[in-house]
This record gives C-alpha cells, sequence and structure tokens, in this order.
C-alpha cells in the first residue's frame, strides 16, 4: 500500500512539471467563423510570469490543428518541446487545403488574413507573450511547410524566423511526384483554391515559395528547411534550396532518410525547435 500511495505521489509530482494543453477558440471575422486551435503551454508557465516567446505549428493538407497532438508516434512530442525549451507553441487550424493564404476565388478561405490579422492577436491577447517578431517563429509540415514560408516572408514584421518539414515550395501540382489520380484531385482542390488549375497562370507563380527568393532574401530571417530523400516534395526542395544558394541566402538546409510520413515529421521537428530556440536566445526572449 505504501508503495502504491509513493507511486501515485511521483505520478502527480510528474502531471504538475508537465506542459498542458489548451483549446482555444479563435473567431474569424474576414470568414465569420470560429476555428480551434491547440496552445502548449510549459510548466513553467504557470509560475513564471514572464512574456514567452511563441512557435505557431501549422498542419498539412486534409488535417485540422489537433494532428500535431495526435498523429506523431511520440503522443507527447509537442509537450516535451515545450517544456524543454520554455516556448508555447500554437497549432491553429487551416482547414484541409487552405494553402494558408487568401483565396482569389473562394471568400470563405482567407487564411492568410486569418493567421496574421487574428490568431496571432488572439493568441497575444490570452497568453503572456513576446508580442514581437523577435519572439515568435513558425514551421509546418507539407501544406503547413508552404504556409509557414509564405506568411513569414510575405509579414517579416511578425517572424523572426521560419521553417518547412517536406513542404510544397512550388505549388505547381505537376511537379509533385504523385500518381495520375492523385494530380486529378490535386488540380480539382487547387480549381476552388485559386480559380484555375492552369499552373501557369500568375496565381500559381506568385504564390509558390520558389519565386519568393528575393523577398526572402531582402528579409533576412533565419531559415530552416529538411525533406526526406523519398518524399514526393523533394524535388520543390532542392530547388529552392539551389535558388537560395545561388542569390547567396543564408539557410539551413538538410536532406534525411524518410519520406511524408509522421515519423519523418517527428523527427523532424526537434531539430526546428533547437534552431529556433537559438534565433530566440541570439534575440534575448528565451526563458531560462
Amino acid at each position: 500500500m505504501r508503495n502504491f500511495i509513493c507511486l501515485i505521489l511521483i505520478l502527480f509530482a510528474f502531471m504538475a512539471k508537465a506542459a498542458t494543453v489548451d483549446s482555444l477558440d479563435v473567431p474569424s471575422a474576414v470568414m465569420n467563423k470560429t476555428y480551434k486551435a491547440a496552445v502548449v503551454l510549459p510548466a513553467s508557465y504557470a509560475k513564471n510570469q514572464s512574456n514567452y516567446p511563441v512557435l505557431y505549428l501549422l498542419h498539412g493538407a486534409g488535417g485540422n490543428f489537433s494532428n500535431w497532438l495526435t498523429k506523431t508516434p511520440n503522443k507527447n512530442l509537442v509537450k516535451n518541446l515545450a517544456d524543454q525549451y520554455n516556448i508555447i507553441i500554437v497549432m491553429p487550424d487551416g482547414e484541409i487545403y487552405s494553402w494558408y493564404l487568401d483565396s482569389p476565388s473562394n471568400k470563405n478561405s482567407q487564411f492568410e488574413t486569418y493567421i496574421t490579422k487574428e490568431v496571432i492577436q488572439k493568441i497575444d491577447a490570452t497568453y503572456r507573450t513576446i508580442k514581437s517578431n523577435k519572439g515568435r517563429a513558425i514551421t509546418g509540415l507539407s501544406m503547413g511547410g508552404h504556409g509557414a514560408m509564405y506568411l513569414s516572408t510575405r509579414h517579416p514584421e511578425l517572424f523572426g524566423a521560419a521553417g518547412t518539414m517536406s513542404g510544397a515550395m512550388d505549388i505547381n501540382y505537376t511537379k509533385f511526384k504523385i500518381s495520375s489520380e492523385y494530380i486529378n484531385s490535386t488540380k480539382e482542390r487547387f480549381e476552388k483554391l485559386l480559380g484555375t488549375s492552369d499552373v501557369s497562370q500568375d496565381v500559381f507563380l506568385k504564390n509558390s515559395i520558389v519565386n519568393m527568393v528575393d523577398a526572402i532574401k531582402k528579409n533576412g530571417m533565419p531559415i530552416i528547411i529538411d525533406c526526406g530523400v523519398d518524399d514526393f516534395l523533394i524535388d520543390t526542395n532542392r530547388e529552392l534550396h539551389s535558388r537560395l544558394l545561388y542569390a547567396n541566402v543564408p539557410h539551413d538546409y538538410t536532406e534525411r532518410p524518410g519520406a511524408h510520413t509522421w515519423p519523418y515529421w517527428e523527427n523532424s521537428l526537434p531539430f526546428h525547435v533547437l534552431f529556433f530556440h537559438k534565433v530566440l536566445k541570439s534575440n534575448g526572449v528565451t526563458i531560462d
């Protein structure tokens, strides 16, 4: 009995030191809808009254705000990283095929405005955060990798560092290494999102990260990029890497064994958070 009581006390002590997860409603005036966001608060947040840096962590196509908490093999991955680096991690919803941009043809898909003007403001109003780009980083997987690079490039006043894991750095879907059947469904989804499926149109060109190198260089933001060598998006990542090298843009680029899978992203995320921690530390906003 004594051993059982000791075990319970140890368990409660461990739980008291573990990160907690909030499910937050984030209304969108621009889309007249309310979405959920998962917010992981490190254990230290309850006792330390400092303002905390924030990592925005985006999900991929077909997913939702809960994916990073439910899909990784280790379900405590995000919580452990929040505790390890004393950082708030926010996982907003980007619906199943928003690409985190403002659709020119669908008024109900305005996710650039939603993330940059509604989610961040809600988070800053709800939690003790560093309310400047020096205390914000953003990354994501696949569609979320595109979103992280897209939003950070277009809004350097909001973010101080950015990353992408297995991201679609060129939304020209004809370059994806996927089956003809999947190409057709992808074509249909882009038609609904962008108002056209013609990849030669300006809306595809201006919204692809590979064509934003000049802006990325001008911003001078620390960037981390990685992709699995067996990923169907590896060529778009290699193309961005090549263009950044040609333009003399500093960035961290890695290819690892793996494909477009959650085990790959579980392995990738800790490298991103470590990268961001170093940037945040150089900005003087980390919590010791």
